[in-house]
């Protein structure tokens, strides 16, 4: 891994950019045998009463391991408040000041 790198406003922007033009939230991992007892594992987007259709991820005709699916689930929800918390500490005057 590299070393660190500040990230930037700009940096910042394109990830916010990134996750807002993503399907909207939330997006579930469902994996067989943990959260479901038939099917393929996917990732259902939009909760459970959209229309959205669900997501399936693979390599090379290889599904995805458990621990991608979950990643990319979870990164849905993470990514916009990770940006959110980014910005709030990034505020003058913010409870982390003068500490």
């Amino acid at each position: 891994m590299s070393a660190y790198k500040p990230l930037t406003d700009e940096e910042l922007a394109a990830m916010e950019r990134r996750a807002e033009a993503a399907s909207k939230a939330p997006w579930q991992s469902f994996i067989e045998g943990r959260d479901h007892w038939a099917g393929d594992d996917f990732i259902r987007i939009g909760g459970l009463d959209d229309d959205e259709k669900d997501m399936y991820v693979s390599r090379e005709r290889t599904p995805a391991s458990d621990a991608d699916l979950d990643f990319i689930a979870h990164a849905r929800q993470d990514l916009p408040r990770l940006i959110a918390e980014v910005r709030r500490l990034r505020q003058p005057n913010t409870a982390t000041d003068g500490d």
